[in-house]
């Protein structure tokens, strides 16, 4: 599963700027982190039920940690997962009936004919693997990079996707095309009668390639989003809006495209996974290696977690964060037990 040498872009660049260092020495460390699980093989997606996490590995793994006890069940899937970079088994979402009907949501990568899609499937657990059991969304394009990957069930009970560019970038800004959107599906599968394009699935447009999905207390939608080269953006998700890629990015403003809230300027993020807790936003940072915290109301961000390596997945709990690393892709330095699932407590003085 070994990828590009970036997260970002198709031209290699340095993983660090002397800005990064200088915010890293002034980031708060996370020698107070829980180690909840390690050996993780190229990890995507944290998810949990309960007190039981699942844990997708783009290799076509889910690995269930309950307590002290591990264990990695393949997911028998009815197309061949594919090994183009950044492809593979990515979304998951364990719906709150699980415990009673064992079936989940899964995102994963395929080749047919030559060309790479992605398909948004329903999963059932059984003794010994998991098994697809029905196709929601399929033929989603897919390309040499960027294939978004993200799910997540929304506070109005609609599952939400995001897809990349496919790397061709202008298919960002065709409303006809599954590439470079944010998705809203019934949990069926079928098209939401309210969503803001009739008979279409797309729920906002003009992406490059979004990998984070979290909702704020009132209901609002953020999203991550990997920028070009840099300018990496956290965008404030509203229905039926174009959020410019590849127009523009940035600063760049046109006519009936959204700007992001924040981004990275000319360093580089590599965001991938969101979520809320006690008024702020949490993001995992890949090339940024760390764990990123976005304050909503004065918009900034501030690096507060740097000594894991790259982070690919973040969630949040009663008194902090889970994240999973993820140096076993091909573009990080592990460590013997790498990859892991941490959990970290947020101190006080760092929640707003």
């Amino acid at each position: 599963m070994a990828g590009c040498a970036t997260d970002n872009n198709d031209t290699p660049v340095d993983d660090s700027t002397e800005e990064e260092q200088e915010d890293t020495e002034q980031a708060v460390p996370g020698d107070e982190r829980e180690v909840l699980a390690d050996n993780l093989e190229a990890p995507w997606a944290i998810a949990k039920a309960g007190d039981t996490f699942y844990i997708s590995e783009r290799t076509g793994s889910i690995v269930t940690i309950d307590g002290e006890e591990q264990s990695r069940k393949a997911v028998q899937l009815e197309k061949e997962i594919s090994e183009e970079a950044e492809a593979g088994l990515l979304g998951i979402v364990i719906p709150e009936d699980f415990s009673d009907t064992n079936e989940a949501y899964a995102y994963y990568s395929y080749q047919e004919e030559g060309e790479t899609y992605q398909r948004v499937v329903s999963i059932e657990e059984q003794d010994d693997n998991w098994v697809e059991t029905a196709v929601l969304l399929d033929e989603i394009p897919g390309g040499s990079f960027h294939h978004g990957g993200r799910m997540e069930i929304g506070p109005d009970d609609k599952l939400y996707v995001t897809t990349g560019d496919a790397s061709i970038p202008e298919l960002a800004q065709d409303r006809d095309s599954l590439a470079g959107n944010i998705l809203r599906l019934n949990l069926d599968g079928t098209i939401p009668e309210d969503n803001p394009i009739e008979n279409s699935y797309v729920f906002s447009y003009g992406h490059r390639n979004p990998q984070g999905l979290a909702w704020s207390p009132e209901g609002e939608l953020f999203a991550t989003e990997h920028g070009n080269q840099a300018h990496d953006e956290v965008n404030q998700i509203l229905p039926g809006a174009n959020y410019g890629w590849p127009v523009i990015e940035g600063d760049e403003t046109e006519d009936g495209m959204e700007v992001p809230l924040i981004h990275s300027g000319d360093e580089t993020w590599a965001p991938s996974g969101i979520d809320h807790y006690e008024g702020n936003f949490y993001f995992a940072s890949l090339r940024g290696e760390g764990l990123r915290k976005f304050d909503p109301v004065n918009e900034t961000e501030e690096l507060i977690i740097y000594d894991v390596g790259r982070v690919r997945d973040v969630l949040a709990a009663e008194n902090g964060l889970y994240m999973i690393t993820n140096n076993t892709d091909g573009r990080g330095d592990p460590t013997e037990d790498d990859d892991r699932l941490l959990f970290i407590p947020i101190p006080e003085n760092q929640l707003h």
